[in-house]
């Protein structure tokens, strides 16, 4: 399956198909220079495949985990671009998760002002959401991608194979970003992921990874630069970030998103996001310093003098866009904080 990107300057293709990494050399201009950025985590056959494909490659290797997500890899990256005589001719590939993803893209972004940038996700929550759209980025300051550009890379390859090796709380994690697409834009596909036993097999999870891919791009395509409706996508994420820099790496990207949703939601909704995550085996509580949490949220990139812009659900399949006070998302993270829902 291809989805077009059709953006006015910066269109391009993603490629769902398993098996489509071992022929990443058709799909991906590699007869240059490249950056392969990958983690220790990652199994090192997926990076490999790319730099043996290439005509010269470097592979740069950071550690796993947001703390990592940052300006010393951002800077090693850059160096190995430089000391390997990387030109504007050249290109960075992440193989990876999202954060291999964000910080290769804004390596990609900043190199000469600017070289061809690849994405090959190879966890569910980077192929439902960070590998599309462009926004890159590193933490800062103890703030989450605080900074960052949006760059959209030249193509994403989606090989749903990658995610027979992942362990079952990772594919949780990545579909928690999956039910928040539902949850903002289609009742028809949150229902159909309720009435579903599980979503255990790499069918299954293509399926509803790539229903989730079609409403991102079709928001990117109408807001590439998050001006108005890409915000919706942010839903669950302004309480979600705050738990994230607040539980110690307890918890991941996607299960802190899932209980920010918790949180934003009216009482008729709850309970059926409650459901859902559970049977996606996804926590609906936190144990965290509601401090910590809420000075992160505090630095939150959609703020102003009239509050915090936030996405708030009533109905599933809509939104609202909701100015809050800190006093207001700080009652809201109260409810999610050691107290679950049923």
């Amino acid at each position: 399956m291809i989805i077009n990107v059709n953006l006015p300057n910066n269109p391009y293709d993603i490629v769902i198909e398993q098996g489509v990494l071992d022929r990443a050399e058709e799909e991906l201009d590699l007869n240059r220079k490249v950056l392969v950025v990958t983690d220790s985590l990652v199994p090192d056959i997926y990076a490999k495949k790319i730099a043996q494909k290439a005509k010269f490659s470097v592979m740069g290797i950071i550690k796993p985990g947001e703390e990592h997500k940052s300006m010393e890899s951002f800077m090693m990256l850059e160096k190995l671009l430089l000391d390997s005589g990387f030109t504007r001719k050249d290109c960075v590939v992440a193989v990876g998760g999202g954060i291999v993803g964000d910080l290769a893209g804004y390596v990609a972004s900043s190199y000469m002002r600017g070289i061809d940038f690849y994405n090959i996700p190879t966890t569910v929550l980077s192929q439902v959401d960070s590998s599309v759209g462009g926004k890159t980025g590193l933490n800062f300051g103890g703030v989450k991608n605080i900074l960052g550009a949006f760059w959209q890379p030249k193509k994403v390859l989606i090989d749903t194979t990658v995610l027979s090796t992942l362990p079952k709380r990772q594919i949780s994690n990545g579909l928690a970003e999956a039910v928040k697409m539902f949850l903002t834009f289609d009742r028809e596909m949150f229902e159909k992921m309720e009435q579903k036993e599980t979503i255990d097999s790499l069918l299954d999870i293509e399926e509803t990874v790539a229903d989730a891919i079609k409403i991102k791009v079709r928001v990117v395509e109408q807001d590439e630069r998050e001006a108005g409706l890409r915000k919706v996508l942010n839903f669950g994420h302004t309480l979600g970030h705050g738990i994230e820099m607040s539980c110690g790496g307890k918890l991941y990207h996607g299960e802190c998103v899932g209980i920010g949703m918790l949180a934003m939601c009216s009482d008729e909704v709850r309970p059926r996001i409650f459901n859902i995550l559970t049977k996606l085996h996804l926590p609906t509580e936190c144990d965290i310093d509601i401090k910590t949490a809420m000075n992160a949220v505090s630095h939150d990139k959609k703020s102003s003098k009239d509050g915090i812009s936030t996405v708030y659900v009533s109905t599933i399949g809509e939104y609202e866009l909701r100015d809050m006070s800190l006093s207001e998302l700080e009652k809201r993270l109260n409810t999610v904080i050691n107290k679950a829902f049923s």
